[in-house]
Order: structure tokens, then C-alpha cells, then sequence
């Protein structure tokens, strides 16, 4: 992910000098924790609102899921977001709702 996520710079370090490429790597590392983070969290979310349908979500399939993947990152062009449409969609937890479909398991 983190090369997907590079990839913008086209996978290389553009910055001349030590100080301006550390800022670089850690700008990286600081993106792709939060597309992390923000994926697990979502993952937990959908795993409980399964198992509260009554759905079975094996523990030993999602041992071997990870969060470390770029499907749902949009890395070219820019995102418009409606701020206040944003926050309206919020339910009382502070999250936005689940896209519920059809899935494997």
C-alpha cells in the first residue's frame, strides 16, 4: 500500500536533502497508518453489525484479512466532500452507515 499510496510521486523520493526526504517517509508512514486505522476500525464495525444480523463470521477467516490493502483509496484527482451532508449522514456512534451487500461469508 505504501508504494500505491508513493505512487503519486511516482514511487521515488523527490526531496534533495536528508531533513526534506525524512519529512517525506514520515508524511507516508502517517497517511498509510490512517488508511490503515480507518479501514480496521470499519472492518471491526461490519464484522459486529454481521454477527448482530445473526450472520456467521468465522474468527479464523478473519485472521487472515488485513487492513494493509488500497481497493477503497482513491489516489488520483481530487475529493469534493460536502462537509455538512457528510456530518448529516453520522448515526448516534459518530460513524457513517455500513454499504451492506452480499458478501462470502
Amino acid at each position: 500500500m505504501k508504494r500505491d499510496l508513493l505512487y503519486a510521486h511516482e514511487g521515488t523520493v523527490r526531496a534533495r536533502h536528508l531533513e526534506q526526504q525524512t519529512e517525506q517517509a514520515w508524511c507516508l508512514t502517517l497517511v498509510t497508518n490512517s488508511v490503515v486505522a480507518w479501514t480496521t476500525e470499519y472492518y471491526g464495525l461490519a464484522v459486529d453489525s454481521m454477527r448482530a444480523t445473526g450472520r456467521s463470521v468465522d474468527d479464523e477467516v478473519l485472521a487472515h484479512i488485513s487492513p494493509a490493502h488500497s481497493e477503497n483509496i482513491n489516489f488520483f484527482g481530487s475529493i469534493d466532500v460536502d462537509i455538512e451532508g457528510e456530518l448529516a449522514q453520522l448515526g448516534p456512534t459518530g460513524y457513517r452507515p455500513l454499504r451492506v451487500r452480499d458478501t462470502l461469508f
